[in-house]
């Protein structure tokens, strides 16, 4: 075993303990932990290097998830709230499904077929789940497992991995259709309306029933008329606090996304959602400890984009 070869499996390592704790950085840790455990006790005569990692990074994710605490999209903590509605208290970090870059997650030559499963709607999903159900799915249905690799993996039989797909196939809470490929004016006029702040320009590019949610807060909307009344009122009263923004492209979680700076300097991740044509959802991430991972700058003064 070398170094390269532990390498050639990191992404694919990553997706999985993404998927698994619903946290890029915790993630990252965790592949890290399995590495130094492959490194004390990988014996050749145990199978594949890549099963002897997997039965790892599955045994350090499930001693992570120990605590009874999930990982949750502020749509998962309560109703949506009204125009009008104060923010709250926020919640710590690690209440969060944190946003991952697609680079850290998605094998290029899978990026397309597998993109779906590292969505925030699906990762979210996934946290509804028992531990060990959790582990059966992704390794059954996304990482496409035989019963017998799984059951060989997690210690059991074919018949406990048949029955626990089962049960976490019949809990899984659905999650909505993102459209395959996003038309690249559509994110154009995202960011010019984004950037001059034109309400109406921004909201007509909205799903009628659009989300918008604004880690860490658990407060959040649903409906594009909500969504309206609530940049109208922030515009009209001259407090419109993403008045002065401008917004660098990257890719989290198999979706556009962006870094959005507040005059020159980091605010907050933007993750859309897209279907049908248009955006159904915008999770704005308001943590600039974000940047880094995403390779981002920690500056960033472009002149304004007009059209």
């Amino acid at each position: 075993m070398t170094d390269v070869e532990l390498e050639h499996h990191r992404v694919a390592l990553t997706g999985y303990c993404y998927r698994m704790l619903g946290s890029g950085f915790e993630a990252e840790d965790a592949v890290q932990e399995t590495f130094v455990r492959a490194w004390q006790t990988y014996d050749p005569a145990r199978g594949t290097l890549r099963t002897w990692l997997f039965h790892l990074a599955t045994n350090v994710c499930l001693d992570m998830l120990r605590g009874p605490q999930r990982r949750a999209r502020a749509m998962d903590l309560g109703p949506a709230a009204t125009p009008g509605d104060a923010l709250g208290q926020p919640l710590p970090h690690s209440r969060w499904i944190q946003p991952v870059p697609d680079a850290k997650v998605l094998d290029p030559a899978e990026r397309a077929v597998t993109r779906e499963t590292v969505r925030l709607a699906f990762v979210a999903a996934l946290q509804h789940l028992p531990p060990r159900q959790r582990a059966v799915l992704i390794l059954r249905d996304v990482l496409k497992w035989s019963a017998a690799e799984t059951a060989t993996l997690l210690s059991t039989t074919v018949t406990s991995v048949n029955s626990a797909l089962q049960r976490a196939r019949a809990k899984l809470p659905p999650a909505g259709q993102a459209d395959e490929t996003v038309d690249e004016s559509l994110l154009t006029r995202y960011v010019s309306a984004f950037e001059r702040y034109d309400v109406a320009a921004l909201v007509s590019l909205l799903h009628e029933d659009a989300t918008s949610e604004m880690p860490p807060f658990a407060w959040w909307l649903r409906g594009r008329e909500h969504i309206h009344t609530v940049l109208t009122a922030a515009a009209a009263s001259g407090q419109a606090p993403c008045e002065g923004s401008r917004l660098l492209p990257v890719r989290a979680n198999g979706s556009p996304a962006f870094g959005q700076y507040l005059y020159g300097e980091p605010f907050a991740l933007v993750v859309l959602d897209v279907a049908g044509g248009r955006i159904a959802g915008e999770a704005t991430f308001l943590d600039p400890g974000l940047f880094p991972f995403f390779g981002l700058p920690m500056s960033f003064a472009a002149p304004l984009r007009t059209r």
